[in-house]
């Protein structure tokens, strides 16, 4: 047999048409299953390995999804990128990265790069609520969902498949905290006005502090880019205030950490001197030196989803069907908080009592 093994040569082998060999590799009705079984021990003998390409043509599909995301620098992409990627594998397709780095242009190249190599469905955590390019693909009706994110626009460009958080809730139950614990003067760290994720963040921030009857004023908000720079200079400036905030909320965990730096380089103590909170509970916030509390939600869980969702699409082919999905974010409370000097035991997990 040739070095590289090919339906013919199996058939050949069987003794059956190379068609009963395709059958009985994808698991195709009307062929018998001592038939099927001696086929799939030929081919492992050989080592079959499928012609991608001849599997494509015959399909129309390539079983490769586009993964577009803003950054890798940001912990939280990569720790979402390997639910999609582990689960996509397990489901038989392949990914391609790309990383538009806020780029909507960028992302723009990419998407069309994608099409042109004839991936399947487009998965996306870089949307802007408004985005052209996404408005595009859906006019096209091409597969993709979002994940961590939504975009806003004409009803059936909204009526897009999405796994998210539910990050107003989850803006609610930062603050919701820091307010029990004592503060009323609070900064927070938002993102980027065009990102729904900075936006329902801060409705849920501002929704705690109307319910618990705070001064609006004592809120203050500086926009950061949901980097750790960002997070340092956001907080330089709260602590460079001449009555600076006694809590700091950045709405993702790498501006938090910005803010840890900035706290401690102007020679203050976090959860002592500031409490610091963060959003995301990416893996580094666990760590003793940093104990950060913060809001957890699924990352793996979400990757995973948005797979599954994008792959129903694709295969399924029910276009009139559309998959949002909210998950219920954690608060998680360590000590930077400042928790424990209340003489409370910092728990693993909390929701919203203290």
């Amino acid at each position: 047999m040739r070095r590289h093994t090919t339906i013919k040569d199996i058939a050949k082998v069987a003794g059956v048409s190379h068609t009963t060999v395709y059958r009985a590799l994808n698991d195709k009705p009307r062929i018998s299953q001592s038939t099927k079984e001696q086929i799939i021990s030929i081919a492992q003998e050989f080592n079959y390995q499928p012609n991608v390409l001849a599997q494509s043509l015959v399909s129309g599909r390539t079983k490769t999804l586009g993964l577009v995301i803003t950054t890798i620098v940001n912990p939280f992409y990569p720790e979402l990128a390997r639910g999609i990627e582990a689960t996509a594998r397990f489901l038989g397709y392949s990914i391609i990265l790309c990383c538009t780095n806020f780029d909507i242009s960028v992302e723009k190249q990419y998407i069309d790069m994608l099409r042109s190599r004839g991936v399947d469905g487009m998965i996306f955590t870089s949307a802007h609520i408004h985005d052209p390019n996404i408005t595009r693909l859906v006019e096209d009706n091409f597969p993709l969902v979002l994940v961590n994110r939504k975009i806003s626009g004409d009803p059936g460009i909204e009526a897009v498949d999405y796994v998210v958080v539910d990050n107003v809730m989850g803006g609610y139950l930062a603050v919701e905290h820091l307010i029990k614990m004592g503060h009323q003067r609070i900064g927070v760290i938002s993102g980027p006005s065009d990102s729904s994720v900075a936006a329902d963040r801060l409705v849920g921030v501002r929704n705690a502090f109307t319910e618990y009857g705070l001064n609006p004023t004592e809120l203050l908000v500086l926009e950061g880019d949901f980097l750790k720079p960002s997070g340092y200079e956001a907080a330089r400036k709260f602590l460079s205030l001449r009555n600076p905030p006694s809590a700091i909320f950045g709405i993702n965990d790498y501006m938090a950490m910005g803010a840890l730096e900035a706290i401690l380089d102007s020679g203050l103590r976090v959860s002592e001197d500031i409490a610091l909170m963060g959003f995301n509970d990416i893996e580094f916030s666990s760590l003793r030196t940093i104990e950060l509390s913060t809001i957890g939600q699924k990352k793996y869980e979400m990757g995973s989803i948005a797979v599954h969702t994008l792959i129903e699409r694709i295969e399924g082919g029910d276009w009139d069907k559309v998959t949002q999905i909210t998950l219920e974010p954690d608060l998680i409370i360590r000590r930077s908080c400042g928790y424990h000097l209340r003489g409370y035991t910092v728990p693993t997990r909390s929701y919203s009592q203290i």
